[in-house]
């Protein structure tokens, strides 16, 4: 395995992380800077108003997103598990 292999599936590897945790990250940002201009607005400062409405959010997200979330990292591995022989010389 050269060098320039590895740095190409290390590269890989992390553009699918970053494929993967961008959709919740995105969904997670929004809903807290909503929840977050609704409690300035209203001066409503309970702590569970923040955390409940993401983690619903996010429970959504990976509802809608997980068969392709599967799919992108199923491609991936299968991709590197077949490009194993290669990788050995």
């Amino acid at each position: 395995m050269t060098e320039s292999s590895l740095i190409e599936l290390a590269r890989r590897g992390m553009l699918v992380t970053i494929e993967l945790a961008m959709p919740i990250l995105v969904v997670t940002l929004v809903v807290g800077v909503l929840i977050s201009i609704f409690q300035a607005a209203t001066q409503i400062q309970e702590t569970t108003l923040t955390f409940v409405p993401k983690i619903v959010a996010m429970v959504i997200a990976f509802a809608v997103m997980g068969p392709w979330m599967l799919s992108v990292i199923v491609h991936f591995t299968s991709s590197l598990f077949n490009n194993v022989p290669v990788m050995i010389r």
